[in-house]
């Protein structure tokens, strides 16, 4: 049944190509008559043919649509849950603070089952999203961003933004697709070690890196990782349990009508007269379908990449991973629920949509945990270990403070935030996040002094929490020092790790003396998926530049100083008075080895030093950006 279909459908192309004896349409339509006259302007011949076949193929879809009522349905998809009548789209999981909100069924079409959200849904959707007042240009950025990947050759395993809102979106899909380029393999899913590795490439260190490490990327394998890293977000927003995937629909039957390449030629034709501009409009036009089947939300997705890569589709997905947690447990999730997740009034993702993204949970603070400030009052960070992390300037500027779980995540790739853009860092080999001597015992004494910290991430704690740090570290101050630390009534953590670098290591200090202790040198990549005008060094060198739009991907030499400042590490490591002249030698030897490229300055290197403190960033070209 299903090749006859196909037949029919390309026949009714071929013939819809042809310039004469047209044969009449099944579903076409008269003109709109001119004055009641009876005359009809005179079409040209390319519209009249794209008019034809657009009405041949809606004549063919009609077909096997009546076919598909008699026939039996196939069973080439997995099952799934998406027949349900029945879905808890408001919450789910949480005492007290969830409902069951029953879903009107919508009418079956070409076998698929979906269903309509209630006028009470569609409001509570589009208010969380937009607020009760939003203004036309935030809605024109994310109704008109797409997820797609980038047509240069050298960003091409990228995510393309053209507009401003949807940034937050769109890097944390971009982080989990890194995931799957660089370290999960496709067939079995088994971790590779490095992309070297995975990839069979090499790193180039010259500015066309990004298509020498991808080059070897077909568009299957991008869109598979693509379509998985979907899949893994929804179901992490559903507590591993469920995935509400939302779709259109006007869009019913024609993705798997329509032919391979002219997909998204015909999803963009039928989506132009569509807008989200206020509740009635989502709850009019959209469907979701709810999935408990990994498989069955893969196959869904996949059929779906057309949808997705249309200008609607950064918003469709905003949407199923809200639906896929829950709107009530979204807001409970959040510290002020009156908010709106797209922040006035430029239209930015807010750092809810980036967590619920990365940890399956809309909190609205990036620490590790809960901070208690006392008579039952508390806010909600990150309570578990998460695959992609975040980092963001503003920790760098003391406005808060990234935990554990968001700068040491299980994969080396991280979003990265500034104060109106997100962008994506990541290494190709995972060994960057192994922990030497230095870094292992800063861990353990930050995560205690954290946990005492009620400033918020500013850094600083009172003095009997600081005595609960000293116990828990076995940490023994001399009472000079443990004196002078409390003498101002609270302890700083920049003044307290000074001390510590100070201390003898049988005093649970952190003395080096021989200045190498934390050394580590390695490289990140950059990713910015917003499209910049640059040259066309092809016809550059012509003299004709050609501006193209096009995505960044920078690469980052870090070098780790083993002292705490770069300056002193730069201005070599001193020698014992005591040392041998052969000790001396063979000491300048190995600094001389370990010194890193002249350090360069970027906002971009302030956020990787609130993962690797001491930091020295250099590459080549210009500077890293990331707004």
């Amino acid at each position: 049944m299903a090749d006859h279909d196909e037949d029919d459908l390309k026949m009714a192309l071929r013939m819809s190509m042809q310039q004469h004896n047209h044969p009449e349409p099944k579903r076409s339509k008269s003109r709109d008559d001119s004055g009641g006259s009876g005359e009809v302007p005179e079409e040209s011949p390319e519209m009249k043919n794209r008019r034809m076949q657009r009405e041949l193929m809606a004549s063919a879809a009609e077909k096997r649509m009546e076919a598909a009522k008699s026939a039996v349905p196939a069973m080439s998809a997995p099952k799934s849950a998406e027949s349900v009548k029945e879905v808890k789209i408001s919450g789910s999981g949480m005492e007290g603070k969830s409902k069951s909100v029953s879903l009107e069924t919508c009418k079956e079409k070409n076998g698929n089952s979906g269903a309509e959200l209630s006028t009470a849904e569609a409001h509570q959707l589009f208010s969380m999203i937009f607020g009760k007042e939003v203004s036309r240009n935030v809605l024109a950025q994310w109704c008109n961003q797409g997820i797609r990947f980038s047509p240069d050759s050298e960003t091409s395993m990228g995510l393309v933004q053209h507009e401003g809102g949807p940034c937050g979106v769109l890097a944390a899909i971009q982080a989990f697709v890194f995931k799957y380029l660089l370290f999960c393999q496709e067939e079995s899913g088994n971790v590779a070690p490095n992309v070297s590795t995975n990839l069979g490439v090499s790193v180039s260190n010259s500015e066309s890196m990004g298509a020498d490490i991808f080059s070897s990327l077909s568009e299957d394998h991008k869109s598979s990782a693509l379509v998985r890293s979907m899949n893994e977000m929804l179901f992490l927003c559903g507590n591993n349990e469920t995935a509400v995937i939302a779709s259109m629909d006007v869009l019913d039957g024609h993705v798997e009508e329509s032919m391979d390449g002219s997909k998204d030629e015909v999803i963009a034709t039928i989506l132009e007269g569509v807008s989200f501009e206020s509740a009635f409009d989502l709850q009019k036009v959209l469907k979701v379908s709810t999935y408990t089947s990994k498989a069955s939300a893969l196959y869904k997705l996949k059929a779906m990449l057309p949808v997705f890569r249309s200008r609607l589709g950064a918003l469709l997905f905003l949407i199923s991973a809200l639906l896929s947690r829950g709107l009530d447990n979204v807001q409970a999730d959040r510290d002020d629920p009156s908010l709106p997740l797209v922040t006035a009034p430029f239209g930015h993702a807010s750092q809810e949509i980036v967590n619920l993204l990365l940890s399956g949970s809309a909190v609205a603070n990036v620490f590790d945990g809960k901070m208690d400030f006392g008579g039952g009052m508390f806010v909600k960070g990150i309570s578990t270990t998460v695959e992609v992390g975040f980092l963001t300037l503003l920790e760098s500027l003391n406005y808060c403070k990234v935990g554990q779980y968001l700068k040491c995540p299980r994969w080396p790739i991280w979003v990265v935030g500034s104060e109106s853009h997100y962008t994506v860092l990541f290494a190709l080999d995972t060994k960057v996040q192994d922990e030497n001597q230095l870094e292992s015992r800063e861990a353990q004494i930050r995560r205690a002094f954290d946990v005492q910290d009620r400033s918020g991430g500013g850094g600083f704690i009172s003095v009997e929490g600081f005595h609960q740090v000293l116990k828990e570290t076995s940490i023994d101050l001399p009472s000079e020092k443990l004196e002078h630390l409390c003498s101002t009534g609270f302890i700083v953590w920049s003044e307290f790790w000074q001390v510590l670098l100070d201390l003898d290591e049988s005093l649970g200090g952190l003395k080096d003396s021989t200045g190498l202790m934390g050394k580590k040198v390695f490289d990140l990549y950059h990713f910015n998926g917003i499209a910049k005008s640059v040259a066309n060094g092809s016809q550059a060198t012509s003299g004709h530049e050609n501006p193209i739009q096009r995505p960044r991907l920078t690469k980052l030499r870090v070098s780790v100083p083993p002292k705490w400042t770069s300056e002193e590490f730069m201005a070599n490591v001193s020698v014992p008075s005591g040392s041998s002249k052969n000790e001396s030698d063979e000491k300048e030897k190995s600094v001389e080895v370990s010194k890193p490229d002249p350090a360069q300055r970027a906002p971009l290197v302030d956020c990787i030093r609130t993962r690797w403190p001491r930091a020295t960033c250099s590459w080549e070209g210009d500077a890293p950006s990331i707004v």
